[in-house]
């Protein structure tokens, strides 16, 4: 059992060092030290007086990508294990979450793939309250992650909205070459819907590299909870614009088969499963915050997302707008001398991705490592492709068994998702 600490005050978390009870103790300040980065404080009081309870969520998530962090797996492929983890979390009402500490607890598992339990203890009160800002209301509140389905998410919301309506594009990244691409994605946006009002929230919080007593932390690479953190400050930025949360992702990467057996638990991620999105709507609800949510193209695959895109705006102007974002799995591509933000061509991300701009007809545009005439990247093309466990799993194709290991909610019926499987596979055949 790993014991972890998120606190919001200097003092105990100096206590709690002194005393050697936790494995690791974060803190979260809005000036002075910090485990933290990213210039948001713990009370959320930037974006207004947000639902008290929807500040809790973004503490509990960002405690948990912490852990999640922090924590090495011991080995890799399926011998990946399932870490135990025992949170603790200042709140501002321990005893309703408490009530709720199961729920939660089995929710962060199936996200992560590993064992949380969560103990909840009294936040001190902000010293300043957020501003009561008037006229935030917005018709739509969207996740933009700067990948091609959140970008497909947010025009196609656009477009449904049109002029004289708005919507709140929410994005959090960790790699700055990220941020640029997203501010991109909104500019288009303006241009291929003229009259769209519209609001764009970056958020750049994440863990330091540093302890507070200044030792390096530990850097675990398999994070799957940072979309906890994602959807607990996009429901936040939606409390407070008064609407419902958009996160768009194909419905097909939703339920996500895995390539094979070893890429089951922790390799298989959860990130939009139907499941999990179910779930933290639910538990927002019983515990009084805001979470109305959903993902809108659930039944969709990823090509048929971009022919939607280029039904609404046209061929070439798809091209050009999904073209421009990032699906990569792989930010380091940096460190073998690539521009930074480059797509490798090979992860899973950007082979779903190429074989959906074909099933689309939209042309694809993207440069991708793989194919740079130099061959300069090859070495690390190789380190990083799946293309052979995608040839063996277009192969074997999806069986009705492997639905039945998807864990769908009970409104998720069983022949749909097989039905969605399998077009997702034959998207995928073309490069195959």
């Amino acid at each position: 059992m790993i014991r972890l600490l998120l606190t919001l005050s200097e003092t105990t978390a100096d206590k709690a060092q002194q005393d050697g009870i936790y494995d690791e103790v974060y803190l979260w300040t809005r000036n002075g030290r910090t485990t933290f980065t990213g210039g948001i404080d713990p009370y959320l009081a930037g974006l207004g007086m947000v639902n008290p309870r929807n500040v809790d969520l973004v503490r509990i998530a960002l405690s948990v990508l912490a852990a999640d962090r922090s924590v090495l797996r011991e080995g890799g492929g399926s011998s990946w294990n399932a870490r135990d983890f025992d949170v603790t979390v200042e709140v501002g009402a321990p005893a309703v979450w408490a009530s709720h500490a199961e729920q939660l607890a089995r929710m962060v598992g199936f996200l992560s793939g590993d064992h949380w339990t969560f103990i909840f203890t009294q936040a001190t009160e902000a010293e300043e309250t957020g501003l009561p800002i008037d006229e935030q209301h917005h018709d739509r509140t969207v996740l933009l992650s700067g990948g091609a389905d959140s970008a497909a998410g947010a025009a196609l919301s656009a477009v449904e909205l049109g002029a004289d309506h708005s919507q709140t594009l929410v994005s959090h990244y960790s790699s700055t070459a990220i941020s640029p691409v997203q501010q991109g994605i909104v500019s288009a946006i303006a241009d291929l819907v003229p009259g769209i009002g519209q609001v764009h929230r970056q958020f750049h919080l994440h863990r330091g590299s540093r302890r507070l007593d200044g030792s390096s932390f530990r850097s675990e690479t398999s994070t799957r909870s940072r979309s906890l953190l994602f959807l607990a400050l996009g429901l936040a930025v939606a409390e407070r614009s008064g609407s419902i949360l958009w996160i768009a992702e194909n419905g097909f990467a939703s339920l996500n088969p895995p390539l094979g057996p070893d890429r089951r638990g922790s390799l298989s991620t959860h990130t939009t499963h139907p499941r999990f999105l179910r779930e933290l709507s639910a538990l927002m609800q019983n515990v009084g915050g805001h979470g109305l949510l959903e993902n809108p193209f659930e039944a969709l695959t990823k090509g048929e997302m971009f022919r939607r895109v280029a039904d609404a705006v046209g061929v070439d102007a798809a091209s050009k707008y999904l073209s421009s974002t990032n699906s990569c799995s792989h930010t380091d591509a940096r460190y073998s001398g690539a521009p930074v933000g480059s797509s490798c061509g090979v992860c899973f991300g950007c082979l779903v991705r190429r074989a959906a701009f074909v099933a689309s007809g939209v042309p694809d545009a993207t440069t991708y490592l793989v194919n740079h005439p130099s061959g300069r990247y090859a070495a690390f093309v190789r380190q990083k492709s799946i293309v052979e466990p995608l040839r063996d799993f277009v192969g074997r194709g999806i069986r009705a068994r492997d639905v039945m290991a998807m864990s769908l909610p009970e409104d998720y019926a069983a022949q749909d998702a097989l039905a969605l499987s399998q077009r997702g596979v034959e998207e995928l055949r073309v490069l195959c």
